[in-house]
């Protein structure tokens, strides 16, 4: 498996991390069967939310984890907080050490290896991030901190009154979701890739050197569905398959390594809890895709050059 370095830190994990989202769907016996398969496969970050289940993926990761043939100290574990479920975002003091002391609880761990704000609070006030920051990392709850879904300004903003390096934005990205590098191919034009609607991401995380993260690979839209043997991209799936066939993996295989292909130091967040998909998807960290079939992909994927 790939490694990624995390941040401008020696950190170096899989390029390949396993989101537990949907963990709280399963049983703990299928909770311990896909930690196990993607541990197998070189998998060794996970990656959580307290929103997630409303806590029961947590719950069912820990249940999991107890069933596994994998250890505490084999995984880095990430996990999210500062949204009040249906109410509003809270990245207040409070709220930010209570989040973190019920995944600690749910997850039966103690301490994480990551900790984000999982989207822009615009109540936030900085002086609370950084109380709660500087609490949770003295008390060897947090090691590292991030951000997921800022804009650049948001997470300068946020990181000017840190004294933590944030490490991480967790961003969306797949062949389906290209806004990010779109804009930066159509600049001084009029037509619609030419919008500029993240204010610069790539290259702003690549001068910071932060880690995107891409959460849903598969998925167009936002939670539309997956593009992958999808009959309304045949052009994509057609493609996906001669590369899969070349490089002898799936076609998950390709889109996760179109990702990784990219230079901007990217990490790809996979939430299928199916042991094969993760097998399948874990594959593609390994195929280096020419530059060529890196924008074949991108233009089978309906997007143009100028």
């Amino acid at each position: 498996m790939k490694q990624v370095k995390i941040g401008n830190t020696n950190w170096q994990t899989s390029a390949v991390a396993l989101g537990v989202m949907r963990m709280g769907t399963i049983e703990p016996k299928q909770a311990a069967d896909a930690i196990d398969t993607a541990y197998e496969n070189g998998i060794n970050f996970i990656d959580s939310a307290d929103i997630y289940g409303r806590g029961k993926s947590e719950k069912h990761f820990a249940e999991g984890l107890k069933l596994s043939g994998v250890n505490r100290d084999q995984l880095y574990i990430q996990s999210k907080g500062g949204i009040v479920p249906d109410k509003r975002y809270d990245f207040s003091k409070k709220h930010l050490i209570e989040s973190v002391d019920g995944i600690l609880s749910r997850m039966k761990i103690d301490y994480l290896d990551s900790f984000l704000l999982h989207r822009p609070d615009p109540l936030m006030e900085p002086e609370e991030v950084k109380a709660a920051f500087d609490e949770l990392q003295t008390a060897g709850k947090v090691r590292h901190f991030g951000v997921s879904n800022f804009n650049p300004q948001q997470f300068a903003f946020l990181q000017e009154n840190l004294d933590q390096k944030l490490l991480i934005n967790q961003l969306q990205f797949s062949l389906e979701h290209t806004n990010m590098i779109d804009f930066g191919m159509h600049t001084n034009m009029t037509d619609t890739g030419s919008i500029d609607h993240d204010g610069g991401l790539i290259e702003y995380s690549r001068r910071q050197q932060t880690t995107i993260q891409t959460w849903s690979p598969f998925q167009y839209g936002t939670f539309e569905g997956t593009f992958i043997d999808n009959d309304k991209f045949p052009e994509l799936n057609q493609k996906l398959a001669e590369l899969a066939d070349k490089y002898h993996v799936s076609k998950n295989g390709i889109a996760v390594a179109w990702i990784l292909r990219h230079p901007a130091n990217m990490q790809v967040l996979i939430g299928t809890m199916n042991p094969k998909h993760i097998a399948d998807s874990a594959q593609g960290a390994d195929v280096s895709l020419t530059k060529q079939e890196w924008y074949d992909l991108y233009l089978a994927a309906g997007n143009t050059l100028p």
